[in-house]
């Protein structure tokens, strides 16, 4: 596929130039070309031919990448090592090399320039460059359609780059390592549902599909599943749509070869009547028209069909979004958006600086409305500028009346939700994206008054919504997923669903989730908020997630039922940022030999946030017996069992968390010591027991946590009426986090009982 076009992409090169229109600054080849397996080892060489204008001493080449690339640094020194770069010029003159991170504006990061030193070059005079040493040169983990060399030039050594070519290669994924299977959670008899199946590389990368047949089967009878189905050639998912249940109850799919070999196993899906169903979605992304890969279509197409997603949007940075991409992004939403099958919703991010309020996502009902830039960082055009909104509140005015609704989101620029809010437009936080994970957001909307819901998305960069895995770059967490509960999939429901803060969030996985409080003969439920609007209120004896109500009794009863993918570890029920009670499916007495050590947090709100765990945990007289990771997502930073009293800690976290599970030949053994050079600590294992031991590391959150498990869980399912007292005279936001055996997360949108 050709890179993006340029009328399209939002970066910026130099208005002056050395020479007129079209002249010749020089032209760029690359060999071999063609398809390059993800993470694997190639030798690529270079050839730039020097332009009409020569290149003067001190001239210079650039070559640049996308700031997506997590293909590490290049060096020069070591032809025995991997990223290796030498070059040469034709005429003999001398090039230095030297790497740049920031060669250019944004998404032209990782560079390397190559400067003529005590010499000229004349014109069709040509410098190679040979990318590899004895390894190679290191592909990024991830796909890409067009991985692209741009090379710039500097003819006139004025310091002034010039683009000149940017050949380009395609990143496929590698061979399938794991197999998954998506169901819905939540449809009501007889309502039509899909499956949908994809293969995945160790990276997370979605696989072309093999041309064989697959075996369907589910626990529950279905005359209307295949028994056996097959991938159209070259396709990387495989939706089976036309199904239904006609009675409630609950199942799973699995998926195997024709011989029986099981390859996956679905989420639960629920058939039960309910005035709703469940919609998963992930709206927040960028494509490589601004800082992420491939062309909006891709992304949107990549969605649907491939991480089967109900609802998605697309967020570019709004300063980066040239008039003619605004345009393009409404064409692509309005051609996939279809009604009770897929909706699509336009919109972009507004990336105002933190000190004027911080990422907002704005996702617009229809096609052809205004956008409104925080600023024109990267862009030339100026003929709309009294449009543009430089603060949050400025934003917030323009979208007076408007069809449309805003999120807070922390990403390279977290939301300040303190510098301005209107109830009526900001409906919801993002607590998880795979910039990491954020519940603080939500405790500091609880702190200033503000009634919102819970989302999550993946800010993904890398043409993977849905599904956006965090590689080996700066992004440390896997993608956030929302679920709406609607009647229907279309527009007007999805944006009622996100109006009443009907959802919740995961940080990742598909799992049935329901919160209702019992308000009582006297309950009533706001469809607004009452503190900002004259809100019409109804008469409901129960609230869902999401609802503003009240309630005339001291204490409610609060019932949660969760069906996950995976075991239960625990539900937190909270009020405002309280944990009021902790909900395991085992006690004290079935813990077995298992311990489990967490690591988590953050160093600090903005972009560097990134906390590195590396040391050991050691034992000095029980031995391991086996041990498990979860939630280590980059394959080159793994824990590993080093020997059978010893385990080597190499693991990042931004705001998530991560860790191991230890099974003993005896849990009460001797000590455990713990050295990070974060945290550290030394604990006899009779001492640890069912409730956290927790060493504090600082920073934001970060903690090691150490814990004692039952052996083995089974209990996917948790179905608990708790009551909890309320504090009079203030709200109290009821919601709940569930945490799953395999390191998954999900938070229920608040029940707001006010006063």
């Amino acid at each position: 596929m050709p890179p993006i076009r340029d009328d399209l992409m939002g970066d910026v090169w130099p208005l002056a130039q050395p020479g007129a229109d079209g002249a010749d600054y020089g032209a760029v080849s690359l060999a071999p070309l063609g398809s390059f397996q993800v993470r694997s080892f190639q030798r690529f060489t270079l050839t730039y031919r020097v332009g009409e204008y020569g290149l003067d001493d001190t001239g210079a080449i650039k070559i640049v990448q996308r700031w997506t690339s997590d293909a590490g640094p290049v060096q020069f020194d070591d032809p025995q090592a991997m990223n290796h770069v030498r070059a040469e010029a034709s005429n003999g003159v001398e090039l230095e090399l030297h790497a740049e991170r920031y060669p250019h504006q944004r998404p032209w990061y990782n560079g390397i320039r190559l400067t003529v030193k005590r010499g000229y070059m004349r014109p069709g005079d040509t410098i190679t460059v040979h990318f590899g040493g004895t390894p190679g040169y290191r592909l990024q983990t991830f796909c890409e359609s067009a991985f692209e060399f741009r090379v710039l030039a500097d003819p006139c050594a004025t310091g002034t780059f010039i683009p000149v070519g940017s050949p380009a290669i395609e990143i496929v994924a590698g061979p399938p390592a794991r197999w998954v299977l998506v169901a819905p959670t939540l449809r009501r008899p007889g309502e039509g549902f899909a499956l949908g199946i994809r293969a995945e590389d160790a990276w997370g990368n979605a696989c072309v599909l093999p041309d064989t047949p697959l075996a369907l089967s589910s626990e529950m009878e279905m005359p209307d599943l295949p028994g056996e189905v097959r991938a159209d050639p070259g396709t990387r998912g495989l939706r089976i749509e036309g199904l239904s249940i006609d009675h409630e109850g609950a199942t799973t799919f699995t998926l195997s070869t024709a011989s029986g070999e099981v390859l996956a196993r679905s989420n639960p899906l629920l058939i039960q009547d309910s005035p709703h169903a469940a919609h998963w979605g992930d709206l927040h992304g960028q494509s490589g028209e601004t800082v992420g890969i491939d062309t909006v279509e891709d992304y949107i197409a990549f969605a649907r069909d491939v991480s089967f997603l109900d609802v998605t949007s697309h967020q570019a940075n709004d300063f980066q979004i040239k008039p003619a991409f605004w345009d393009e992004i409404n064409r692509v939403t309005a051609a996939y958006d279809d009604p009770g099958r897929f909706t699509v919703f336009p919109g972009y991010e507004w990336s105002g600086n933190t000190p004027v309020g911080g990422d907002h996502n704005v996702f617009f009902r229809n096609e052809g409305e205004v956008m409104h830039r925080s600023s024109r960082a990267l862009l030339h055009e100026r003929e709309d500028m009294q449009t543009d909104a430089p603060t949050l509140t400025h934003l917030f005015d323009h979208l007076q009346g408007r069809d449309c609704v805003v999120y807070a989101h922390i990403g390279g620029r977290p939301a300040d939700i303190s510098y301005a809010h209107d109830p009526a437009l900001r409906t919801a936080v993002e607590v998880h994206s795979d910039w990491g994970t954020f519940e603080w957001l939500m405790t500091d909307a609880f702190a200033l008054g503000h009634r919102v819901g819970l989302v999550c998305n993946s800010d993904g960069h890398k043409g993977a919504p849905g599904m956006t895995y965090p590689g080996a770059t700066e992004f440390g967490a896997y993608t956030g997923l929302t679920c709406f509960l609607t009647d229907r999939l279309d527009r007007e429901a999805i944006f009622d669903a996100m109006r009443r803060r009907h959802h919740y969030g995961t940080t990742g996985c598909r799992m049935h989730l329901e919160v209702e409080a019992d308000l009582g003969a006297q309950g009533v439920i706001h469809d607004t908020d009452p503190a900002h609007t004259d809100a019409a209120s109804r008469p409901s004896a129960t609230a869902i997630m999401g609802d503003i109500a009240r309630s005339q009794t001291g204490e409610v009863p609060l019932r949660i039922r969760c069906h996950a993918h995976a075991p239960i570890l625990r539900i937190d029920v909270l009020n405002g940022a309280e944990t009021v009670q902790t909900l395991r499916p085992y006690a004290e007495a079935d813990l077995g030999d298992r311990l489990r050590l967490t690591w988590q947090g953050a160093l600090y709100r903005g972009r560097g946030r990134q906390v590195f765990w590396q040391g050991e945990a050691r034992l000095d007289a029980a031995r391991i017996a086996d041990m498990r990771a979860f939630n280590a997502w980059n394959l080159e930073r793994q824990t590993v069992l080093q020997d059978p009293r010893t385990v080597r800690i190499d693991a990042v976290t931004t705001g998530n968390f991560g860790g191991v599970d230890l099974w003993l030949d005896d849990g009460s053994a001797g000590q455990i010591a713990i050295d990070t050079g974060l945290a550290n600590g030394q604990f006899a294992l009779s001492d640890i027991g069912l409730e956290d031991t927790v060493i504090d590391a600082g920073g934001l959150d970060r903690k090691l946590r150490l814990c004692r498990l039952p052996d083995q869980l089974t209990d996917c399912r948790m179905d608990e009426t708790v009551t909890i007292p309320l504090i009079a005279g203030k709200d109290n936001p009821l919601w709940v986090r569930v945490t799953t055996e395999d390191g998954f997360n999900a938070w229920s949108s608040p029940i707001y009982l006010i006063p």
